[in-house]
């Protein structure tokens, strides 16, 4: 980039059309983490047309989970190849057909790959690319936005599960499935707001410019490497990621978080069922779960971007996972009505901090560049949890017919992943940053608002190369000095692609 330093644009609005994204954010959260918990109410009716057990039919739920979770770099390529609007209305109607299908299924094997796969597939490319976009409208009241979409989830659930009752009641669940894949294309109008934010127009390449660099083209800004012989090629995913240290303590506690943060909510119905609870009551514990988990998000979400706490938000974080887990391990006896909805009271107040700082903590250790990757990364780790915790939770349930076992495991995990964070957080990241201090590491606290404020106070390198090419406007490996002109042009987020 010879002496040229990094272009600074405006920055996020924080605000502005921002708030009209946020509120699309909400929605597509609340479909993509509400939905695969509220299908659980048509379980018993599954169980019973098909004749399966319970273990083999969670297995829609499951499915759906690890497509929303196991597609996660592929949502990731293709928001960088096509941008986060057509990606979104493509889902919104994957969603939509996968349900629609749905109701005419004549085997458990038709349910997984329509409900399970293809409306899996379409809330991934829903919710992916809604919460890149809102990393792009949102900077100093990032953790307050995400708070309020993380919100759309407990209001969905809310309002899904006694509505999947209705429809069960009134229609089946071949007329419920059908209903609610013609809800599911909202999905589409949520992906037609999201319009790129305002950002200063890309410049033409120049001739002082190297090989490599940011290219300005009818697609706008896009990333390329550029080899020795020549050719170009697009940086689809940022697989460097993996390296940063942060990312890996973060990776491992959502692995062992998802283990068993969802298995409470996907029994808890049909455990009040067995336990005596008429149907319609059963139902309505998973709406004070989403009652007080709407209250729960926006508060934590706005107590976490307080100055003061906002550097320590992977504490915070660790104490919600070990609040959730304790929450499980107690209330594993619970039986009567008055102790589920105290259950239901405690777990969605756990449950809502714990959604409202996941997605915070995670941009905190990588930055918003690398975003993207690292969030497509995970969410492939946490669908191979997924897919073992809630069905290995069912077959408990088929052969030992006993839930207490259930709450004690799924406790137990997540109230580990909660100590692993605290721990590793505290002996490996903090001491990593005592002994080699940079205004640019990607580490926990490198998101904060000191820390943002001193890399904005200090020059940054006008030039910079990495082997192969590759100039500093890519995505730096490990150890590269401050990321602020990843912003610029990274894969997929420049303001004309998005």
């Amino acid at each position: 980039m010879g002496t040229r330093g990094p272009r600074r644009g405006p920055g996020p609005p924080d605000g502005g059309w921002g708030w009209a994204v946020l509120g699309a954010c909400f929605v597509v959260t609340g479909f993509a983490y509400g939905f695969p918990k509220a299908v659980s109410v048509f379980f018993r009716a599954l169980m019973r047309d098909f004749g399966a057990g319970y273990s083999d039919t969670a297995w829609v739920s499951s499915i759906m989970l690890a497509m929303l979770y196991g597609t996660g770099p592929v949502s990731s390529i293709l928001v960088t190849r096509f941008g986060c609007r057509p990606v979104m209305l493509v889902g919104g109607l994957l969603a939509s057909a996968g349900m629609v299908l749905a109701s005419f299924a004549t085997r458990l094997l038709e349910l997984y790959l329509t409900a399970g796969v293809l409306t899996g597939l379409g809330l991934a490319l829903n919710f992916q690319p809604s919460l890149i976009m809102l990393g792009l409208y949102f900077e100093r009241r990032r953790p307050l936005a995400n708070g309020l979409a993380a919100a759309g989830s407990p209001v969905f659930l809310s309002a899904l599960s006694p509505l999947g009752q209705q429809l069960l009641e009134h229609f089946g669940w071949r007329g419920g499935f059908l209903l609610l894949g013609g809800l599911l294309l909202h999905c589409c109008a949520c992906g037609a707001v999201m319009r790129p934010p305002p950002g200063p127009r890309p410049r033409s390449k120049s001739a002082g410019d190297a090989p490599g660099e940011a290219e300005a083209d009818s697609a706008g800004l896009r990333l390329r490497e550029a080899p020795s012989g020549g050719r170009t090629r697009r940086r689809l995913l940022d697989v460097t990621v993996c390296a940063d240290r942060a990312f890996a303590v973060y990776a491992v506690t959502k692995f062992l978080m998802a283990l068993g943060l969802f298995v409470p909510a996907i029994l808890l119905v049909n455990y009040a069922k067995d336990a005596g609870v008429p149907d319609s009551e059963a139902a309505f514990l998973l709406s004070i779960v989403g009652f007080v988990d709407i209250v729960a998000r926006p508060a934590c979400g706005a107590l976490a971007g307080l100055v003061r706490l906002r550097p320590h938000v992977a504490y915070l974080f660790s104490l919600a996972l070990m609040a959730n887990g304790l929450t499980d391990l107690s209330s594993a006896r619970a039986r009567t009505y008055g102790a589920l909805v105290a259950f239901c009271v405690a777990f969605g107040l756990s449950y809502g901090m714990v959604g409202a700082l996941q997605f915070e903590v995670l941009m905190a250790a990588v930055g918003a560049a690398r975003f993207p990757s690292a969030l497509g990364l995970v969410l492939l780790l946490e669908a191979v949890a997924v897919l073992i915790g809630p069905p290995s939770a069912g077959r408990l349930v088929d052969a030992l017919k006993n839930y207490e076992i259930i709450f004690y495991l799924a406790g137990s995990e997540v109230a580990l992943a909660g100590v692993f964070m605290a721990v590793a957080t505290k002996c490996c990241l903090r001491r990593s940053q005592d002994t080699t201090p940079s205004p640019g590491t990607k580490g926990g606290a490198s998101d904060t608002e000191d820390a943002e404020a001193e890399v904005d106070s200090e020059p940054l390198p006008t030039s910079a190369e990495e082997p192969g090419g590759l100039q500093a406007l890519a995505v730096p490996s490990p150890g590269t000095g401050p990321s602020e002109p990843e912003m610029e042009a990274e894969p997929g987020l420049d303001s004309e692609s998005v």
